[in-house]
């Protein structure tokens, strides 16, 4: 039998189409997705779409898309959603949480030692000089962000007056994200039904009208038995899913205390892992104001660079949670001075178990739902109000990130025009050029650096 690296699928059948994939073949795949997927969410759709869609023939493109508009629905990371959508409808509960579990793993062992290096050697100058000039492309970064989704989503004027309420909402009402969440999808909800032509389209994926040949989920494959909804698997899913969350969060209660720092993160992670709708950037200024200001558990600053090292590796953005796991159970000293490191990785491995726990269990209770669904405006209506305003609040972010770094002193001290010049030149390189990110991070931490030891 052919590998998948020498054939453009596995075994076809007389019709042309691929043959049954094993769980060892897709097993290898999502061990590989982990390590290979750089680039955010679009870029992780990308290699989901090349790889499963276009050469291995896995899933169709329309069942793909559709598995795709559920995942943009729910909170939390959608790439990762839809890698753990795939493996279940390929392999049972079994698969999803293969694909899932693969999908962030590496990423988190990545993210520890990355940590750790910066939270022990973040004073060493070449270090400083390094983040001195990631800060600025962050800072573009996300700007880049709110151009790239302004465009796909603000298609009309009802979606633009959403963005900038929601934008009016955040910075100067200081109104909580999950407020802002709520009333964008009610107005979605409504809107669908008064005025369907303004809240058509999941999120501005587009409509299936591709085909790369047969697949082993075509268009028209019925659902297969496990995919199908039953009250009875509902119920269970439900259950253990709720006890995944439950004893562990009275294990640290009982064991530490309600006000101890791990039990905290729990509990704050597994909020905001029920409010990311949008992806990681609308939900890092909720980060912010839980971590940073309310709980101390890092400063703006690292909060910046964190963003940087979640950038710079594969996985889903929000694993920047990790880094803001580590870095507040590492100052904490949680178990002492002794076992620094130790309290940073327990931290960051407990605060990704509570933000990606709901992920999977939306996933394998709403999966069969969702197989029965297709085109259903009542459906998508409110992610596409969801996702206008998510573009104003992303831009309340590039303005926090863009005073922290050029004003690195408040707004009373001097004006930072290298680290102004850097995020000019990185949202250049992106916008206008289409660079990736790796590339303009890697050519502003090497300008940083060399801006460092150059300037006094």
């Amino acid at each position: 039998m052919n590998t998948p690296h020498d054939s453009p699928g596995p075994p076809a059948d007389d019709g042309g189409r691929p043959g049954p994939v094993s769980f060892r073949e897709a097993f290898l795949f999502w061990l590989k997705l982990g390590f290979i997927s750089f680039g955010g969410p679009a870029g992780q759709m990308a290699i989901m779409h090349a790889e499963l869609v276009e050469r291995r023939r896995w899933i169709s493109e329309k069942r793909f898309l559709h598995a795709l508009n559920y995942c943009m629905v729910l909170p939390g990371p959608e790439a990762q959603q839809l890698a753990t959508y795939i493996g279940w409808l390929m392999h049972r509960t079994w698969g999803g949480i293969v694909a899932g579990t693969l999908f962030v793993l590496p990423s988190l062992f990545i993210l520890i030692a990355l940590s750790w290096l910066y939270v022990a050697f973040g004073d060493v100058p070449v270090v400083a000089g390094l983040f001195y000039g990631i800060k600025p492309a962050v800072v573009a970064i996300v700007v880049h962000a709110a151009y790239r989704i302004g465009s796909r989503a603000l298609r009309n004027p009802a979606l633009w007056a959403i963005a900038a309420a929601s934008f009016v909402a955040i910075f100067a009402l200081d109104v909580p994200f999950p407020a802002i969440v709520a009333g964008a999808a009610l107005i979605g909800y409504v809107g669908g039904r008064v005025a369907p032509g303004r809240f058509k389209t999941g999120g501005g994926h587009g409509k299936a009208n591709r085909s790369f040949g047969p697949a082993v989920i075509d268009d028209n494959t019925p659902a297969p038995p496990h995919a199908r909804f039953h009250g009875g698997r509902l119920a269970t899913v439900l259950v253990v899913g709720a006890l995944l969350w439950a004893v562990p969060m009275a294990l640290l209660t009982v064991a530490m205390g309600w006000d101890h720092t791990l039990t905290q993160m729990g509990w704050f992670f597994t909020k905001a892992a029920l409010v990311t709708f949008g992806g990681a950037y609308a939900v890092l200024p909720y980060v912010y104001q839980g971590a940073v200001e309310h709980h101390g558990w890092l400063t703006a600053t690292q909060m910046i660079d964190g963003m940087a090292l979640g950038e710079s590796t594969p996985g889903p953005l929000i694993m920047v949670v990790a880094f803001v796991g580590f870095v507040g159970g590492y100052a904490k000293a949680l178990f002492g001075p002794e076992a620094l490191l130790l309290a940073g990785a327990l931290a960051a491995t407990l605060v990704t178990w509570f933000t990606f726990l709901p992920s999977f269990l939306f996933i394998l209770a709403g999966g069969p739902l969702v197989e029965s669904t297709h085109d259903n405006l009542t459906f998508t209506a409110p992610l596409t109000a969801i996702t206008a305003a998510v573009v104003g609040v992303i831009l309340n972010l590039a303005l926090f990130f863009c005073y922290h770094v050029l004003w690195p002193r408040g707004l009373g001290g001097p004006f930072d025009w290298p680290s102004a010049m850097l995020a000019l030149g990185a949202a250049v390189a992106l916008i206008r050029y289409g660079r990736g990110v790796i590339p303009v991070i890697a050519a502003c931490a090497m300008a940083g650096l060399a801006l460092k030891l150059l300037l006094p």
